[in-house]
């Protein structure tokens, strides 16, 4: 892969001089390759990925823990199944459904009927979750997801039924998916971006861990670290920060080159 930096907005008082990193896929490199490395798809056909702080589950240290089976109790009755793209009919029933919950959740018409379109046909989507409820036969959520061989699911858009708000069917959702991908023998869930308290939700499975730039790591308790840093205010870079560089890695720029797994070679 060939890495641009994309330049964002300077804070020349504290020399903190930001770039977006891209990666564009060179011949050979796959999808799972490249999340591997740090980075999201930033466009439906692969052509760019960025490099962001998101989550991912390895999942042959996934097991259920009290609480993820408190969640699957609470959705009893309601199944699950893995369609291939392929197979799977985008009627205008589940048109309807996905436009309603989206204006609900990400306000109006912010994922269009086009968008919607162009979402359920990209390469990013080969195979969904559908979610019936047993009892009535209804449908009442589907998960798009990107999956690749063996190595990677990506959890990607989720839709669901909002009238099982009190039963938590999204998280049940995204615990049903985890638990589904490790019976499968997959051997990387990934969960999407965390860069709020709001988004902690998506650490509740063993085995999860977080990109932070130089490696993945399982430290939760870095994890939170880093969101309660942002959100006050940020006068240096994190790896030059001492509380964070003494906390978690000894003080030592050494001990962060160690994971040299993330260094590319010039060329």
């Amino acid at each position: 892969m060939k890495l641009v930096f994309s330049e964002y907005k300077s804070d020349y008082q504290n020399y903190i001089f930001p770039y977006a990193i891209w990666a564009v896929p060179q011949p050979g490199d796959t999808p799972a390759m490249i999340f591997a490395r740090g980075f999201l798809p930033s466009s439906s056909d692969f052509a760019r990925f960025y490099m962001c702080r998101h989550l991912r589950v390895e999942l042959s240290k996934f097991t259920c823990s009290s609480e993820n089976r408190r969640i699957l109790r609470k959705c009893d009755g309601i199944d699950c199944r893995l369609v291939p793209r392929a197979d799977f009919e985008f009627t205008g029933a589940w048109r309807d459904f996905c436009k309603n919950y989206a204006d609900i959740k990400f306000g109006k018409d912010v994922m269009t009927y086009e968008r919607l379109d162009a979402l359920l046909s990209s390469k990013l989507v080969t195979h969904l979750l559908v979610f019936t409820d047993r009892a009535s036969g209804k449908d009442v959520g589907i998960v798009t997801l990107y999956v690749e061989e063996e190595q990677l699911a990506y959890f990607y858009y989720s839709f669901y039924d909002l009238n099982y708000y009190s039963r938590n069917l999204g998280m049940f959702i995204m615990t049903s998916a985890v638990e589904c991908f490790a019976q499968l023998g997959k051997q990387y869930m990934y969960l999407g971006t965390c860069y709020s308290r709001n988004a902690l939700y998506k650490t509740q499975f063993s085995g999860a861990e977080f990109f932070n730039g130089f490696r993945w790591s399982d430290n939760l308790n870095e994890l939170k670290y880093i969101i309660e840093r942002d959100a006050g205010t940020v006068t240096q870079h994190l790896v030059e920060t001492d509380a964070f560089s003494q906390k978690y890695y000894g003080g030592s720029l050494t001990n962060i080159l160690e994971f040299d797994q993330f260094v590319l070679p010039f060329e």
